[in-house]
């Protein structure tokens, strides 16, 4: 079992590791919502923050995924280290950051992420990449010379965890599992068999 006595710490100590081991994005994690039928779907999307107010992502707000969690608060993600062998399996409720949060991730991303958050309908149907790259083009244009701002159909999630399960591959498939619940606003740790 982990020493940590909540998952934050747990989970901060976890996420350097990957940070210093990993070839490519640590911070990516698959989300799962479920949309008004009860039909899952999973994405990988980049958590761009981690307190104990929660982790927290950012999207177009007229994506499938935020679809769903205006439908259904909560989620699931899972963050898969393969050079520790390890993961991480987040559960929660989700709520909508708020708007002075997303004008400031938003004015950290690169300009051309900027532009794209105007030029992307994203997940309707592209009629051709020439489309998408005349739009580029078009927010490319009017923001010339100025500063971007954060378009009205973006902004971000803050997931706050009510749930985590920290996996350590073994050998045999021991696996190592540690789980902590929220349980009357305190965290309980308890190990899982593999």
């Amino acid at each position: 079992m982990l020493s940590f006595q909540e998952p934050f710490s747990a989970f901060s100590h976890w996420y350097a590791e990957a940070v210093r081991s990993e070839p490519s994005e640590p911070d990516a994690m698959a989300l799962a919502t479920v949309d008004a039928s009860g039909r899952p779907s999973v994405r990988m999307v980049l958590m761009k923050g981690m307190n104990e107010d929660g982790l927290t992502f950012y999207t177009n707000l007229g994506s499938r995924k935020a679809a769903a969690l205006d439908l259904n608060r909560f989620a699931s993600v899972v963050f898969h280290w393969r050079s520790l062998q390890r993961q991480v399996v987040v559960e929660g409720a989700v709520e909508p950051v708020m708007p002075f949060e997303a004008d400031e991730y938003f004015r950290s991303r690169p300009r051309g992420s900027q532009v794209g958050a105007w030029a992307s309908d994203q997940g309707k149907v592209l009629g051709s990449r020439l489309e998408l790259e005349q739009r580029v083009t078009e927010y490319e244009r009017k923001f010339e010379g100025a500063e971007v701002p954060r378009p009205p159909h973006w902004s971000g999630f803050r997931m706050v965890p009510d749930r985590f399960e920290f996996w350590q591959g073994m050998a045999s498939r021991l696996h190592v599992r540690t789980e902590y619940r929220r349980v009357d606003g305190a965290w309980e740790a308890v190990t899982l068999f593999p």
